[in-house]
């Protein structure tokens, strides 16, 4: 299994797809941090003050996971909060915003130390098919048990389950999920309630994935993204 990349993503893309994003999240009623509106003039001229955002990877997030095909295989986030263990950073907890649009997926994978709450904000019917994972990176084919707002049930090993606005799924480490929109119903609002979340270090992809863009620069950007921003110069 691999995790490099096989198309870079234009800057212009990465602008539409954060605009998008915004106007999705003014729809839902939802406010941002301060630091998601950020300029990358502005961020120039921030200091140490700021370094729990850079640390942290708080802010705008655009991953096609190495497909090269955006519109299929990927979503835009936000990291709204989040700890880094090991560090002055001691938060035990992230939250984020997921922008699935229709047609989109996400890759299977699961986390070796991350349990997660993945919460339907609004939009469509949100569909995670899960599987029990394997230290080996393998799953086996026994069923699956599945936390559902409380309810605790068990489904067949690759089941689909529906979430539809303002439901939720617990999932544990090592369960294999992947994200895909229901037909007909329209781009989804995610919610993430998490564990600290550390996307360089506890991503488990099936087949293999990128997770971080490499970006074709045609326009200056619009927002920098959370694994962008520049040191600061104090």
């Amino acid at each position: 299994m691999t995790n490099t990349w096989r198309a870079a993503v234009r800057r212009s893309e990465i602008n539409s797809i954060i605009k998008e994003m915004e106007e999705l999240v003014r729809a839902h009623g939802f406010h941002l941090p301060p630091f998601c509106s950020w300029t990358p003039e502005e961020w120039e001229a921030k200091g140490h003050e700021c370094d729990e955002i850079r640390e942290c990877m708080l802010g705008w997030d655009i991953t096609d996971f190495g497909s090269g095909d955006f519109d299929h295989v990927g979503f835009a986030l936000i990291t709204i909060r989040n700890g880094k263990l090991g560090s002055i950073y001691t938060k035990p907890y992230a939250e984020k915003l997921i922008m699935l649009r229709e047609g989109q997926t996400a890759p299977m994978h699961y986390h070796w130390y991350k349990r997660e709450d993945i919460i339907n904000r609004g939009g469509g019917d949100l569909i995670i098919s899960v599987r029990n994972g394997l230290e080996d990176r393998s799953y086996d084919d026994k069923p699956v048990k599945v936390y559902l707002d409380g309810v605790t049930k068990t489904v067949p090993s690759g089941y689909g389950v529906v979430i539809p606005p303002g439901s939720s799924i617990s999932l544990p480490q090592y369960q294999y999920h992947d994200f895909a929109v229901v037909p007909g119903t329209g781009t989804i609002l995610i919610g993430e309630v998490s564990m600290c979340n550390d996307d360089n270090n506890d991503n488990c992809f099936y087949n293999g994935a990128g997770r971080f863009p490499e970006i074709e620069e045609d326009e200056k950007p619009y927002r920098l993204l959370c694994n962008e921003y520049p040191e600061a110069k104090d």
